[in-house]
């Protein structure tokens, strides 16, 4: 695959026969499994400051990894089966397994489902208000290939759909819905904006020429500024959800801290945004991994205080 991780497992473990079949689950790139599992850690670890942590959390996150992964697969086989016309037509997705005849469509729909099934069966585990809430997000999971050809902000839908474990892993620990997990759900919507422009940047001319719609294209040479006001929204909903959710004390400061490095880390990525280098790019977009981590060690950090 054209932007797979170099040296990655699907291509130098799996059995030659899955490899089709993990690719387009893009288990060759990590990256999008961390994106969508992040904002869920996020949720749990604030739910548990929000009154007390359990070891119920743990399997909490344990599960949640592995639905992430599964998910996240299943998303993107649908994404690819909707879009394999499109992807035959773009240099950097016209290897992936369906445009290029490694796998048939059914193949795929087969291989999704199963992915789905056992996710499933691991959301079975959380009890039923997580239940509701996890079937509730496959209404964006399933819109979001389609946003491309209608929409000039399909990164909204991807963002609705990525960041939906903000509102699973709150409900997940605590059983109900305040406003500090809607407000980390807005702040994650605003960072896919920021690290998914920069990503889809990459395939703006070919987007052109086939009359696919992103904000990259949108925003055009306006893009830092963009990414500039999605930075700073991101890190004040999280501001204000960690405020809201964690009592006053050692353990707010230290969660406030938090969101802060993240703060800076999109920062950092923003100052050296550069769309005319597709290596840059792609650098910045799996950097924010990192970004979403640091929230993850200072929100850990002050569970033990």
């Amino acid at each position: 695959m054209a932007d797979a991780v170099k040296g990655n497992w699907v291509d130098t473990i799996a059995p030659p026969w899955t490899r089709p079949y993990f690719r387009l689950s893009r288990a060759d790139r990590p990256i999008g499994t961390w994106l969508l599992l992040l904002p869920t850690v996020w949720a749990i670890l604030l739910a548990a400051l929000s009154d007390a942590p359990r070891l119920w959390d743990l399997w909490l996150i344990i599960g949640c990894a592995i639905g992430a992964w599964l998910m996240r697969g299943a998303g993107c086989t649908w994404n690819d089966i909707t879009d394999r016309d499109f992807d035959a037509q773009v240099a950097r997705t016209k290897s992936r397994p369906l445009p290029s005849g490694q796998v048939t469509v059914r193949g795929a729909v087969v291989w999704m489902c199963v992915q789905a099934l056992v996710a499933f069966a691991i959301l079975l585990s959380f009890g039923m208000p997580t239940i509701a809430v996890g079937i509730a997000s496959l209404f964006f999971v399933c819109i979001y290939p389609f946003a491309k050809r209608f929409t000039w902000w399909p990164q909204v839908f991807l963002g609705l759909a990525f960041n939906w474990g903000a509102l699973l892993g709150w409900v997940a620990h605590r059983g109900d819905l305040t406003l500090a997990p809607i407000l980390l759900y807005l702040s994650g919507i605003a960072w896919t904006l920021f690290y998914d422009t920069i990503y889809a940047h990459q395939d703006a001319e070919d987007d052109a020429l086939i009359g696919v719609k992103s904000t990259a294209r949108l925003f055009a040479e306006r893009t830092p500024i963009w990414l500039g006001r999605f930075m700073v929204i991101s890190s004040i909903l999280m501001f204000a959800a960690v405020i809201l959710a964690v009592p006053s004390g050692p353990a707010q400061w230290c969660a406030l801290l938090g969101a802060v490095g993240y703060f800076a880390h999109l920062h950092w990525q923003w100052r050296r945004f550069d769309p005319k280098s597709d290596a840059t790019l792609i650098f910045h977009f799996r950097s924010n991994r990192d970004a979403g981590l640091i929230p993850v060690l200072f929100f850990a950090i002050a569970l033990m205080l």
